[in-house]
């Protein structure tokens, strides 16, 4: 662990990343004690302006809604969404990559044109379809941007499995009797993980970015504040009210790009193999 954080560390970018996400996380985790308004209440006059007054320090929207506390509840719907679709998308994608790798032969097969089913149609598409299909809500949200991120993940693992399964300490478990399921939850995917773990971050990235684009597009969730929803809301209003869509919008590419520097720091840090010389690859 300490050798991790040393290589970690490194990366001065990783480090920038990780202070802007533990700040959004905040933000999300103590949203009521941050802001205790109401994200959908009218709190002031329409169309105010960012910085005129200091209990509406972004302005307000349309309908007189507070873009400071919709910026705080936001970061709850676009981090939770994210996080759980991102999990449920490792679940399915590393259980069809590792029994991909694993066996080999006619289940790689199956399973892999199985992948590439889903792949043939662009992801973003697929998600529009799926969340009109089953109304937009949260759970349509994140099993949509879940069907749609869990191929490269079986890819991933696969490519890993196929190279690890050759080796000897696998041999060694096989000859020690050990089953097919312990060698694979055992043997195989810790030595995958690191590889995993990285990718991970950047799914992450990319579901708060298909979630803020379905809101946009209006198939958000209807009671939930959330970034991508605040910025369809002001896209009729761009010239009147600039406010409106540039803060939301910065959150999401603070939090993105934060995500995607956390993550380069990850494959820094868990790569063993890495000298010096990449200290500012981040910057």
């Amino acid at each position: 662990m300490r050798d991790f954080w040393r290589r970690f560390r490194r990366n001065k970018g990783a480090l920038v990343g990780l202070a802007v996400l533990a700040a959004v996380l905040c933000l999300a985790l103590f949203a009521p004690l941050i802001d205790g308004g109401d994200p959908w209440a009218m709190v002031q006059r329409p169309f105010l302006p960012p910085f005129e007054l200091a209990h509406t320090l972004f302005g307000t929207d349309t309908l007189g809604r507070d873009i400071g506390t919709g910026l705080v509840y936001g970061a709850r719907v676009s981090l939770m969404i994210g996080f759980v679709s991102t999990v449920a998308a490792l679940v399915l994608g590393v259980t069809l990559g590792a029994v991909s790798g694993y066996y080999g032969g006619w289940i790689d097969a199956a399973l892999m044109r199985f992948t590439e089913l889903f792949q043939t149609v662009p992801s973003f598409a697929l998600a529009i379809v799926l969340v009109a299909i089953f109304q937009p809500s949260v759970g349509s949200i994140v099993t949509a941007i879940a069907i749609v991120s869990w191929p490269p993940v079986a890819r991933l693992v696969r490519g890993e499995f196929l190279t690890l399964r050759q080796r000897d300490f696998v041999e060694a478990a096989r000859l020690d009797g050990q089953s097919d399921l312990r060698i694979i939850f055992v043997e195989l995917l810790p030595n995958a993980a690191s590889s995993i773990v990285v990718m991970a971050s950047l799914m992450v990235a990319t579901a708060i970015l298909l979630e803020s684009s379905l809101s946009f597009m209006g198939l958000g969730d209807p009671d939930l504040m959330s970034w991508g929803f605040m910025i369809g809301a002001a896209r009729t209003v761009l010239r009147q009210a600039w406010w409106m869509s540039v803060f939301p919008g910065l959150a999401i590419l603070m939090t993105v790009l934060a995500l995607n520097l956390v993550g380069e720091g990850l494959s820094d840090g868990l790569n063993t193999k890495l000298g010096g010389g990449r200290g500012n690859a981040g910057l």
